[in-house]
């Protein structure tokens, strides 16, 4: 599927404004909020090369104590790392698959 929207290469996903820059092309942010807890921002990218990435940032509420603050950095990292190496994994390509 052709993702492109014609002048100047921008994609039917692209925020077309201030986010292209540099050659690369630029979503809106999606953002998921539990208020007072935590937020994710997921921005879709495509470099100059033609490659895309997803961008992603989170922001999670921390225990007041040192010890379980660093628990769930422990744990939040372990997540992150799972994550990151499934969507890797899924990016791959596989030989004999059209991409």
């Amino acid at each position: 599927m052709n993702h492109r929207a014609g002048r100047a290469g921008h994609t039917a996903w692209c925020g077309r404004d201030h986010r292209c820059n540099l050659g690369e092309h630029r979503s809106e942010e999606i953002v998921v909020d539990i208020a007072g807890r935590a937020r994710a921002v997921l921005v879709r990218v495509r470099t100059a090369a033609g490659r895309e990435h997803a961008e992603v940032r989170v922001r999670v509420a921390l225990a007041p104590g040192e010890v379980a603050a660093r628990r769930q950095l422990v744990g939040l990292l372990g997540d992150l790392r799972h994550t990151v190496t499934r969507a890797a994994i899924a990016a791959r390509p596989r030989p004999g698959r059209a991409r």
